[in-house]
């Protein structure tokens, strides 16, 4: 009988074996990261730094209540960016 001990061990075989796992993993973190974590996180959520009585969360909830139109939401969101800023904008001004 013939087996990977008696060949000489398992060669270059494991490298594949072990790149399959790794895309494995890869795409499961990939997966969830799209999907069940995204929730935790997002340009239209308050940021765990501003808290959730921040003026920034404070105008998401006036806006999705109805108490505000979509024009004046992104008007005082813009004034509320420049005093408070974002961590998430790239670029510099």
């Amino acid at each position: 009988m013939n087996t990977l001990a008696h060949a000489g061990g398992p060669g270059p075989w494991i490298l594949l074996f072990l790149l399959i796992w790794a895309a494995v993993v890869l795409t499961v973190v990939t997966v969830l990261r799209r999907t069940v974590w995204r929730g935790r996180r997002g340009p239209w959520q308050v940021r765990a730094a501003h808290g959730e009585h921040s003026p920034i969360a404070m105008l998401g909830r006036r806006f999705a209540a109805g108490e505000i139109d979509e024009d004046e939401y992104w008007r005082r969101l813009s004034v509320l960016d420049e005093q408070f800023g974002r961590t998430g904008k790239g670029g510099a001004a």
